[in-house]
């Protein structure tokens, strides 16, 4: 099956809009998930991204190429140098290259990819289910 990549687009945005917002309102939100949430979003946006770009490819492919992407952009905050850290310094550095490794946000990685694949093969099951259903009438 195919992935709709407007329906991803879609989805990404939806995902990052929530996620900015867990940043935003964390004094409102229980401390848990103003914590992980973002992170675990993060992830499930970079799923929801190579699903975008190359919508043939298998979920376990997709979620391997994420999970691989948000692991190396984790460890490359162990690297510090004047240019990358004025680069994070940016916005949207700061969004996509993140500051400081931490251990639980390759967790939280794991997390937010495995949402995505587990969506993703619910999807698939269902719609299938629909076909089946609907040629069965």
């Amino acid at each position: 099956m195919k992935r709709s990549r407007i329906t991803y687009f879609i989805a990404a945005i939806a995902v990052i809009a929530i996620g900015l917002s867990s940043r935003r309102y964390a004094a409102e939100i229980p401390e848990f998930f103003s914590s992980y949430a973002g992170d675990t979003l993060w992830a499930l946006t970079a799923f929801l991204g190579v699903g975008m770009l190359f919508p043939k490819w298998s979920t376990p492919r997709v979620g391997a190429i994420a999970l691989l992407f948000a692991f190396a952009i984790e460890l490359s905050q162990v690297y510090h140098s004047p240019w990358i850290d004025q680069v994070r310094h940016t916005t949207a550095g700061g969004l996509i290259l993140g500051y400081g490794f931490l251990w639980s946000d390759l967790l939280c990685y794991f997390v937010g990819v495995s949402i995505g694949c587990t969506l993703e093969i619910l999807m698939k099951e269902m719609n299938a289910r629909r076909r089946q259903t609907g040629s069965a009438t």
